[in-house]
Parts: structure tokens; sequence; C-alpha cells
């Protein structure tokens, strides 16, 4: 509803009160609209200082009034939004993350048992089940705790890690996601933030992968019955060159067996490359609109294009499921308070770096079915 002039002449004042040697103000709009709030009030004008040290000076004085202050870019002007209210309380909830955790744990020691199973019938190799599920879990969750630990060090309002349990599956888990109440405060948080994750579970990934892949064996593909084969990123061709000085599956028909630990750590970069797509509020998603802000949100339909001829071309139809995902989930970013403030040079190599690591990782055709 309409405010009276009364307050109207309040809040003008407070508005001015808390931008001022900050922030020259031209005009000021009551009743307008940003995001979720349909009543802020936004301010035009230009800003005085950088918009780093204006946001901190700024948010500090009209939080003392009731408000919660954004900086945004419409076109090519800078603008101010306040709005009255607070930000939504965290409540963790530590119970369903344990909980959560436990059934994940589960799910993929049964899926590895299974995997070196030679017994008839639903029979588990409890060596297997543990030689899976112990590096895995340890990559996800370093992932999950980089994005978790960031978070707590710029008092974000984060979640604490929510596994995902996928029984009976080729993997066991769909990974595991951090739920962020409130926005990031700049950029440079939200690409910290979005960077911890992969780098955490890569530092693990890496190692598991080495290990595994030295610990397993290099034989002839076989010829008389089906199989299933992992999909080769650029950087997993480079070690497997590394390791065993040819590249792998050769050309006379030689390929390395992953063990459950190889395989583990095959599995902890293929989450990870799927984290680093950039779009919305995935981990790449972060790195790309940190660097780019909303002139990233075309590629989200590139993208999803691309998927869907991946599909096409390579006949795994789970890259159609992503692109579902994305469509419908994968067009909100997560702007932060301040989205005016650009990243220094050293977070511009980072996001880059998130970037690249994507290209390295991606796996075009991540699991076929090769019939003989």
């Amino acid at each position: 509803m309409p405010i009276d002039s009364l307050v109207q002449g309040r809040l003008t004042q407070q508005a001015q009160n808390a931008v001022i040697g900050y922030f020259d103000v031209e005009s000021i709009r009551f009743d307008v609209s940003l995001d979720r709030y349909e009543h802020a009030i936004r301010l035009s004008g230009r800003f005085l200082t950088s918009t780093e040290e204006a946001y901190d000076a700024i948010a500090r004085r009209a939080s003392r009034d009731g408000f919660i202050t954004f900086f945004r870019s419409e076109g090519k002007e800078q603008v101010i939004y306040l709005v009255q209210g607070e930000m939504p309380a965290h409540r963790p909830r530590w119970r369903l993350a344990v909980a959560l955790f436990v059934f994940t744990a589960i799910s993929v020691f049964v899926t590895g048992g299974l995997m070196q199973s030679n017994a008839e019938g639903f029979s588990i190799d409890w060596k297997a089940g543990f030689s899976y599920a112990g590096p895995l879990l340890l990559i996800l969750l370093a992932h999950e705790l980089g994005h978790f630990f960031v978070g707590r060090r710029y008092r974000m309002a984060v979640s604490p890690p929510y596994f995902i349990p996928l029984p009976l599956s080729i993997l066991g888990t769909l990974g595991a996601v951090i739920v962020m109440r409130a926005p990031p405060k700049n950029r440079k948080h939200l690409l910290q933030l979005g960077a911890a994750g992969p780098l955490a579970g890569l530092v693990f990934a890496i190692p598991l992968l080495i290990y595994g892949l030295l610990t397993s064996e290099v034989a002839p593909l076989p010829t008389d019955q089906t199989y299933l084969m992992e999909g080769n990123s650029i950087f997993y061709l480079a070690v497997k060159y590394l390791i065993f000085g040819q590249m792998l599956p050769s050309a006379d028909g030689m390929d390395v067996f992953l063990n459950n630990i190889a395989f583990a750590a095959w599995a902890g970069l293929l989450v990870t490359a799927l984290n680093l797509i950039p779009v919305g509020q995935l981990d790449g998603g972060h790195a790309a609109y940190t660097l780019f802000g909303q002139r990233i949100r075309p590629l989200t339909y590139v993208i999803i294009a691309a998927l869907v001829v991946l599909a096409w071309r390579t006949q795994f139809w789970g890259w159609l499921l992503w692109a579902g995902l994305l469509f419908f989930f994968g067009q909100v970013h997560a702007t932060p308070f301040d989205d005016l403030t650009p990243l220094d040079g050293k977070h511009k190599l980072l996001a880059l770096f998130m970037l690249a690591l994507f290209i390295l990782l991606f796996a075009p055709n991540p699991l076929r079915i090769v019939q003989p």
C-alpha cells in the first residue's frame, strides 16, 4: 500500500543519512520491487568512493534503522536499494545432515560391495565396500566442508552439508548440497565459497586417483562379454598417460581395469566436473557470475542445448536429465548484496582457473555400456 508523506519523509531522511559521504543522491523512489521484496527504496546517483568501501559503511549505517542494503547495476546506472526487514534466521538441521550422511555411507558401501562380489544373488564384498565408500565419502565430505568452512569464515548463513543417497545406482549417491540462506556480501566472497569445494575435494581425489591407478591392472578389454567403461576427461587421460606411458584405452585393445579406490576417485572427479558447469548456483556458475555478472545468463541456454546435443551424440541419456534440471533450476544466480564491486586481479585468476578446471575434468561420455 502507498506510504503517507510523514513516513516517506522519515524514510528519505534515514536513507540519506545512511549514504551521506559515500553516495551523491539524485533521486529516491519508494515502493519499488527488488527480487522477492516489494517495498524497497531505490536511490540513484553516483558513488563518491569505491563501491567496496561504500558498502561496508552504508550497510552498517542502514542496519541501525532496520534496512538491508543492496548494490545493483541497471544498465549503465549504479543504484542502491534499501529494504526494511531482516534476513531469515538460519537454523542448521544437524540431525538431518547426520542422518543423510549415514544413509549415503550405507548406500555407497553397498554399491562398492556389489561391484566386486562374485557370488550369486545379493551378496556384498565387505572389503570392496569399504575400499569404495571410504575414498568417495572422503572426497565428497572435503568438497562440502570446503564450502561450509569458507561460508562460516565470512559469516554467511550456510547449512551443513546434506548428502543425497541413491541406493543401487552406479555411484550410490548424487553427492551433497549446502543451502545458502542469504546472499554473500560481494563477488569475492561468492567466488571463494564456490571455489573452496572443488579445490578441497581435489586435494584428496587426485592422490587417491594416482594410488588407485598404480594398484589397478592393465589388461586386454574383453571381447566376449558386456562391460561398463568409464569416460575420459582431458585430466584423466593425462594422468593415465603419465602413469602407464600410453593412451588408454589403447588402439590394440588394452585398458586399465579400475579397482574400487580408483573408481571412487574417478567418481569424485566426475562429481567435481558436474559442479563446475558454469550455470546457476553450481560452483562453476558462481565463478562465471563473479567474472561476467548478469551477462552470463544467456550461457545457460547454450549449455542446456549443448547437453541435449551431447546426449544424442554419446547416447548417454543422463545429460537429458541434467539439461532438464538446469532449465528449471539453473537460471537463478546467487546475486551478492554488493553486486557492483568487481573482482580484483587474483580473484579473476581464481575464477578463470575454476572454469579451466571444468574443461579439464569434464567427461563428454561419462559411462557407456560396451557390448561384444
